[in-house]
C-alpha cells in the first residue's frame, strides 16, 4: 500500500515538473518513517508526501545550482571524441611519446570540467591522423554522435619530436576545422607530455567559454620526502614533481607571486619563523626583512605588490601587509586573536579573508585590506584555511561545523558565497580535509586530505566531484596552486 502511494506521489511530482532523479533514497526512506502511520490510514497521505519531497529537496538542488553556475561547471558540456594519435615517422621512440602524449591529452581534458569525452569503445575502426582522412558521419552519427573531435599525429626524427594536432567541429560538414596547431620540442616523454598540456589547453579555451585552460599551470607544495619539510613543485595533475628549496629545516605555507616569477614562504631559522623568498627566474633565496616574532603565511596581492601575512611582532599574532620588498609594514587587524592564514581577494585587491581567534574557536572573517568592515562569515565550529576563488564570489574552507567532545563530524571542505553566505559541502568524511587552494580558472580545487591513510595532495572540481590524489610518496600538505 505504502509503495502504491508512493509511486502515485512520484507521478504527482512529474507532472509538476520535478525531475524524481532529485530525490535520493534517504528522502524517500525518511518521507516514509515520517509517513507510515498516516498512509496507512491514507487520509490526505498524497499532499502531505509531496510537499515533504519538495521540502527535503528543494535546498541541495538550489545549492548545487549555484556552485555549478558561479564556477562555470554548469553549462552543458561538449561530446568530444579524442581518438589516440597516429606516429608519423618510423623512429624507435615514437611508441614511448605516443602513449605519454595520447595518455596526458586524454585525462587533461577529461578532467577539463567542460567536455563529455565519448568512450573509445565507440570508435570507428578507422581513426584519423591528418585531416584527409577524417569521415564526418562516421563522428557526428550514433554511436559516437561526437559534437567535436581531436585528432593528429606525432613523429620523432633526429631527436626532435613533432605533433600536429587538429579540432574539428563533426557537425560542420562546411567548415569542420575550428582549431589546427604544429609543435615541436626535445624528443622527451616529458616534452611530448607539455606539448599534450598545450594543446589540451587550447581546446579547453575554445570549448569552456574563452576561460584559459590550466594544464600548463603548476601546484607547490610542502614535502618531507627529503628528510626535512621543503617545498616542491609538480605539474597540475601531479606529474614531474621537483624539490624546490633546500633550507633542511621546517618551510610551509608556499605561495607563488601572481607573475609566477617568485615563491615566498615561512621557514624555521636560527631567529625563529620567517617570511622567506625565493626567485623562481633565478633558481635561489633573495633577500627579505627580518621582522621580529612569529611569521607565518604570506599571501600575494593579485598586483604581485604586496604581501599579506601573520606577525606576532607586537604579541599576538594580526594580520599584516608590506610591500614585496618587506618595506612599508603595517598592520591590518587588531583582534584579542590570534589572526593568521591571510588570502586576497584577487578579483577587488581590496579585502582578506583570514581566521580569527577572537571568540575562542577559529572562525573565518574578512576585511578590507585598510582594516576597515570587518566581518565574521562562518557561523560556528572550527573553521579555518579560506582560500578565495579567482572570480571573488566564492570562499573555500576547511570546517568543523559540529566541534567538541562526542560532536559528530570531521574538517571537510565547504564553499561558501561570500555575498549570501551560503554554504555547501564538499567533501563528506573522508579524512580531515584541509588547505584548500583554487586552479586560475575557478573550476577546481587542490586541497590537503588524510583520506588515503597519510597526508596527501588531492584534486577536485569545484562542485566536488572528480576528486583524484596527486601524491603519493611520504607526507604531502598545504597545497598552492600557481596563477596561470
Amino acid at each position: 500500500m505504502i509503495k502504491r502511494d508512493l509511486q502515485r506521489a512520484t507521478y504527482r511530482i512529474t507532472i509538476l515538473s520535478c525531475s524524481v532523479s532529485n530525490f535520493p533514497k534517504w528522502i524517500y526512506d525518511k518521507v516514509k518513517l515520517i509517513l507510515r502511520p498516516t498512509l496507512r490510514r491514507r487520509a490526505n497521505a498524497l499532499p502531505i508526501l509531496i510537499g515533504l519531497l519538495f521540502c527535503l529537496a528543494v535546498t541541495p538542488a538550489n545549492a548545487q545550482d549555484w556552485v555549478r553556475t558561479g564556477t562555470s561547471l554548469g553549462a552543458e558540456k561538449v561530446r568530444l571524441a579524442v581518438p589516440d594519435f597516429k606516429s608519423s615517422t618510423s623512429d624507435a621512440q615514437n611508441a614511448a611519446l605516443l602513449k605519454a602524449f595520447n595518455d596526458t591529452l586524454w585525462n587533461d581534458l577529461d578532467n577539463s570540467g567542460v567536455v563529455e569525452m565519448v568512450s573509445k569503445s565507440f570508435y570507428p575502426l578507422q581513426v584519423p591522423g591528418q585531416p584527409s582522412d577524417v569521415t564526418l558521419p562516421a563522428w557526428n552519427s550514433p554511436p559516437p554522435n561526437a559534437a567535436m573531435l581531436a585528432f593528429g599525429n606525432l613523429g620523432v626524427m633526429g631527436g626532435k619530436v613533432t605533433v600536429q594536432g587538429w579540432l574539428f567541429d563533426v557537425k560542420n560538414t562546411g567548415t569542420p576545422q575550428v582549431l589546427g596547431k604544429q609543435y615541436s620540442d626535445n624528443g622527451t616523454e616529458e616534452a611530448a607530455r607539455f606539448i599534450a598540456h598545450k594543446f589540451a589547453d587550447e581546446i579547453i579555451f575554445r570549448l569552456g567559454g574563452g576561460i584559459p585552460g590550466i594544464c600548463e599551470s603548476k601546484i607547490y607544495f610542502v614535502s618531507d620526502r627529503s628528510g626535512h619539510k621543503e617545498i616542491w613543485v609538480m605539474d597540475y595533475d601531479g606529474s614531474n614533481q621537483k624539490q624546490v628549496t633546500h633550507q633542511g629545516s621546517i618551510s610551509l605555507s608556499p605561495r607563488v607571486s601572481p607573475d609566477g616569477a617568485r615563491l615566498a614562504f615561512s621557514s624555521l631559522t636560527k631567529s625563529g619563523w620567517e617570511i622567506m623568498m625565493y626567485s623562481l627566474d633565478l633558481n635561489r633565496m633573495v633577500g627579505f626583512p627580518h621582522l621580529g616574532g612569529t611569521n607565518l603565511s604570506p599571501a600575494w596581492s593579485a598586483d604581485g605588490f604586496k604581501l599579506a601575512f601573520s606577525s606576532s611582532r607586537s604579541g599576538t599574532s594580526q594580520i599584516y601587509i608590506a610591500d614585496a620588498s618587506g618595506a612599508n609594514l603595517h598592520r591590518v587587524t587588531g583582534n584579542r586573536g590570534p589572526d593568521v592564514s591571510p588570502v586576497w581577494n584577487r578579483k577587488t585587491g581590496s579585502q582578506i579573508a583570514f581566521v580569527s581567534g577572537a571568540t575562542g574557536l577559529p572562525q573565518v572573517y574578512t576585511i578590507e585590506s585598510d582594516g576597515s568592515n570587518q566581518q565574521r562569515m562562518s557561523d560556528q565550529g572550527y573553521a579555518v584555511s579560506p582560500a578565495w576563488a579567482p572570480n571573488g564570489q566564492f570562499l573555500a574552507l576547511s570546517w568543523i561545523r559540529k566541534y567538541g567532545p562526542g560532536a559528530p563530524g570531521s574538517a571537510d571542505l565547504y564553499l561558501m558565497d561570500i555575498a549570501s553566505k551560503q554554504w555547501v559541502q564538499l567533501t563528506h568524511d573522508g579524512g580531515r580535509n584541509d588547505f584548500p587552494s583554487w586552479a586560475p580558472d575557478g573550476r577546481h580545487i587542490v586541497f590537503q586530505s588524510s583520506r588515503s591513510g597519510k597526508e596527501e595532495i588531492w584534486m577536485m572540481l569545484a562542485d566536488g566531484t572528480k576528486i583524484r590524489q596527486l601524491t603519493f610518496t611520504g607526507r604531502n600538505t598545504q597545497p598552492n596552486w600557481s596563477w596561470k
